[in-house]
């Protein structure tokens, strides 16, 4: 299997969770778009441990899927919080931090 072409396929995907990240409001599409960007460092970290034949890429995709799990059970957890509060999952109704 040819792995030259996975950078370019992971910065096209990283490119649009940046993208998805900086536009959108929903808050459920911005820990999507999140997910993405990590999905696509994984997809170059594994391709590079492919060609290098090294086990590095490996570990290093294990905590990034730890971080993104983690990620996901919080950020929900905090969704649902503001949902139940205000009814809504746009950021700029969040404004419970400002003073």
């Amino acid at each position: 299997m040819k792995t030259s072409f996975l950078p370019l396929i992971a910065a096209v995907l990283f490119s649009i969770g940046a993208l998805g990240f900086l536009i959108r409001r929903n808050v459920i599409v911005i820990l999507m778009c999140v997910e993405l960007m990590l999905n696509a460092v994984n997809l170059t970290f594994a391709a590079y441990a492919y060609e290098l034949r090294s086990m590095t890429g490996h570990i290093f995709i294990f905590f990034i899927m730890t971080v993104a799990a983690a990620e996901a059970a919080v950020g929900l957890a905090i969704v649902i919080a503001l949902f139940r509060k205000r009814q809504s999952t746009d950021v700029d109704d969040v404004d419970l931090m400002r003073w």
